[in-house]
């Protein structure tokens, strides 16, 4: 008995031997391997990046167009970079719970693309950046990445925006240009068969002509159909229209915003009690849609299509009509009002940078190459590649050397150009980083011309960016969300009230105390602390 003991205690110690012996080689292996692609070295300028074949992994949101292996801008910048990923593209609706699930096990990829800052939280950049998961950038950039370097010197709010509290940057941004790059919302826009039927020749600029012209819209059958059914102002239970009109009154934001380095929550100014009582008469007098605070969208698009609207939120004002392009020119955009309260229009603008789209891990073999990698997408060559694809899918050179492009149709099995743009590009329904700039090459059509008239007429002069892109210690995180949703959900709900009149404004400073007891001196507080250490930066 004691020897087959022994021979067994021998046999399992020898097998331990042996396999502890080979892990120790297959970890030497890897480390080897790691090593040998650290040390490949990175061409600074031009393509190939690396003149060494490189593999990376990398995770980024999927749209079900085409699996990123196959997708003709990927393929083809392979083959320049000398760069090979392998793609973990979970759907969009999942990716979040995938990424969250990728952090918690540790089995990160490399690279991770065009999460977006709804994904990959601001939050979660400080978190991972602290813990070492994803590597500071700042250092990769001002060394490796010119583009981007150039990005951030011409415009500093870029930079201080995607630099977290440590001074580090954890994840790159899409940054907008373009005629359409401000607006933080879509606009208003002015049903132009009712101006022309009432001989409107010019837009109403104070609230008060704007106030008439909705009741002409009421009362003067300006659709033609001998009914009463015309709506003047009409909205959703995403109330789009509220910022547009609220900066009438001297507000950019329906919550936290900066006004000359002070922070202030507009729910509870003066500005926004009388705000509050000008669309409660409109409300009162028919002149807003009384569907208002219930319908959705798609319910306002019909009324839109049958002829009923006379002013309306939507990106393109055809969104809501139905209309062509061609026709759709004829609905002027919104022009900011001013009232008794403010001589000066404003609205909101967009910062135009988009966070957390692209972020290198600890795990990556040659960061120094992934930065270059993506580098490219920022700047004009590099957006018209990403964007459009290759020569010969959607377009194909007329004349090189001035710069012009012949586009291509839809081909057969497609019913629009974007649709089949999805399945060439990762740059589809996604975060997806870069510097997004008007593409060269290609004409702008009359609409694009309209757009551009009207945004430099009716948006730049008036937009300011009611509060920067900032980043919260995890206690000041915690301590908003403490507060947060309550005092969403109650603003909300009162400001329904206040307009259908189901709360008299009388009861205004019972309101504002109700807020007041909800600890929102804290909330502006620390909203306060995160703007000046984004000023000081």
């Amino acid at each position: 008995m004691k020897r087959k003991i022994s021979t067994s205690v021998w046999i399992i110690l020898i097998g331990i031997i042996f396999l502890t012996a080979c892990n120790a080689d297959s970890d030497n292996q890897e480390s080897a391997g790691s090593a040998d692609e650290s040390d490949i070295a990175i061409n600074e300028t031009g393509f190939p990046i690396v003149d060494e074949p490189l593999d990376m992994t990398m995770m980024g949101p999927g749209t079900g167009l085409a699996e990123w292996a196959d997708m003709a801008v990927l393929q083809e910048y392979q083959e320049m970079t000398n760069i090979h990923f392998t793609f973990d593209t979970p759907p969009l609706s999942d990716f979040q719970t995938k990424l969250n699930l990728a952090f918690a096990s540790g089995d990160v990829k490399d690279v991770i693309y065009g999460a977006g800052s709804d994904n990959l939280t601001p939050g979660m950049e400080v978190d991972y950046g602290e813990q070492g998961i994803l590597l500071p950038l700042e250092d990769l950039i001002e060394e490796h990445a010119p583009n981007i370097q150039k990005l951030f010197e011409e415009d500093p709010d870029v930079k201080k925006s995607v630099t977290t509290l440590d001074g580090h940057i954890y994840s790159l941004p899409r940054v907008s240009r373009g005629p359409t790059a401000a607006w933080a919302l879509g606009p208003m826009w002015y049903n132009g068969e009712w101006l022309d039927a009432l001989g409107v020749k010019e837009l109403p600029k104070t609230t008060d002509e704007f106030y008439e012209l909705l009741k002409r819209f009421k009362e003067e059958d300006p659709n033609g159909n001998g009914e009463a059914d015309e709506i003047p102002l009409i909205d959703t239970q995403e109330r789009h229209t509220r910022l547009w009109l609220m900066g009438a009154f001297g507000l950019k934001e329906w919550g936290i915003e900066e006004v000359d380095g002070t922070v202030r929550y507009t729910p509870i100014t003066e500005n926004y009690r009388e705000y509050l009582a000008y669309m409660h008469k409109l409300y009162d007098e028919g002149l807003l849609d009384p569907e208002t605070f219930a319908q959705t969208n798609e319910q306002k698009t019909a009324k839109g299509q049958n002829n009923q609207v006379g002013v309306f939120q939507a990106w393109f004002s055809f969104f809501t009509t139905g209309q062509s392009e061609a026709e759709a020119m004829n609905n002027p955009m919104f022009q900011p009002l001013v009232s008794d309260l403010t001589d000066e229009p404003v609205i909101p603008r967009n910062t135009t940078i988009g966070r957390g789209t692209f972020s290198i891990t600890k795990d990556n073999p040659n960061p120094e190459a992934a930065i270059r990698w993506i580098d490219y997408f920022y700047s004009q060559e590099g957006f018209d590649f990403l964007a459009q694809g290759p020569e010969g899918y959607l377009w194909e050179w007329d004349n090189e050397e001035e710069g012009t492009k012949t586009w291509f149709e839809a081909p057969e099995g497609y019913e629009t150009t974007e649709d089949y743009r999805g399945t060439l590009t990762p740059n589809y329904g996604i975060s997806a980083p870069g510097l997004v700039v008007p593409i060269t090459g290609k004409e702008d059509s009359d609409f694009d011309k309209f757009i551009k008239a009207e945004t430099a007429e009716k948006v730049e002069p008036y937009a300011e960016v009611p509060f920067p892109l900032v980043y919260l210690s995890n206690e000041e995180q915690a301590e908003i969300n403490s507060i947060e949703v309550d005092l969403q959900s109650y603003v909300e709900q009162m400001e329904a009230k206040f307009i259908t009149g189901v709360e008299p404004l009388s009861k205004w400073d019972a309101y504002v105390e109700t807020i007041e007891n909800m600890n929102i001196g804290k909330y502006v507080e620390v909203h306060q602390a995160a703007y000046d250490r984004w000023a000081a930066n």
